[in-house]
């Protein structure tokens, strides 16, 4: 008796996706997470501490200001979609840039600005970005352009900070939160279509 011949499935290719990533700190990061895991393009925002010189630091050991370390959002993104010289228009949008280790009322050195750059290209677009940002203000710049050394995670009950509670203070002004979701429309012929305006069209 002849076996019969199984048919084979077929196995679609999945689309090939891309990612980088940029570690930033932007004071707080509650308001830096929330903004950015809204736009598009971002893959992942994880709140975090950046670039400090103990082991595993808590939340805690970090408040103290004496561990080194900046709260930070590390960054996952698509750059076939965002780009990392967007990504850096938005994030100076998000704070003030001469303000030295204060960000509205959160200060100590964990609430420093700063760009965490992990290759060349990286560091090269960081810096030619705050050369353009220093044109636009009378006082220095003092965000930190700094290679990468070291990130962890916060701990799980700070991500997500700004969804479960939305009343909390945050030093991003409300109408700049609002509008993450429009600060990288969508790109069409050439000419710039926000979701909203392409909404109305169908």
């Amino acid at each position: 008796m002849k076996k019969k011949k199984q048919a084979k499935k077929k196995i679609e290719k999945q689309p090939e996706t891309f990612s980088a990533t940029v570690y930033l700190a932007g004071g707080c990061f509650w308001g830096t997470e929330h903004f950015f895991k809204q736009v598009r393009g971002v893959i992942k925002a994880q709140s975090g501490f950046v670039n400090g010189h103990i082991p595993n630091p808590t939340y805690k050991q970090v408040s103290t200001g004496t561990t080194g370390y900046a709260e930070c959002v590390a960054l996952t993104y698509d750059p076939t979609v965002l780009s990392f010289k967007k990504i850096l228009t938005l994030f100076f949008k998000t704070i003030d840039p001469t303000s030295l280790n204060k960000q509205g009322d959160d200060v100590g050195t964990q609430y420093r600005t700063g760009i965490y750059y992990i290759d060349a290209q990286q560091q090269q677009i960081a810096q030619s970005a705050l050369r353009r940002l220093a044109k636009s203000y009378t006082q220095p710049i003092v965000v930190e352009c700094e290679p990468f050394r070291a990130f962890y995670p916060v701990e799980s009950w700070q991500n997500d900070y700004l969804d479960k509670f939305p009343n909390a203070e945050c030093h991003i002004a409300p109408e700049v939160l609002t509008n993450a979701k429009m600060a990288n429309p969508i790109r069409l012929s050439g000419k710039r279509h926000s979701i909203r305006k392409m909404r109305k069209k169908l």
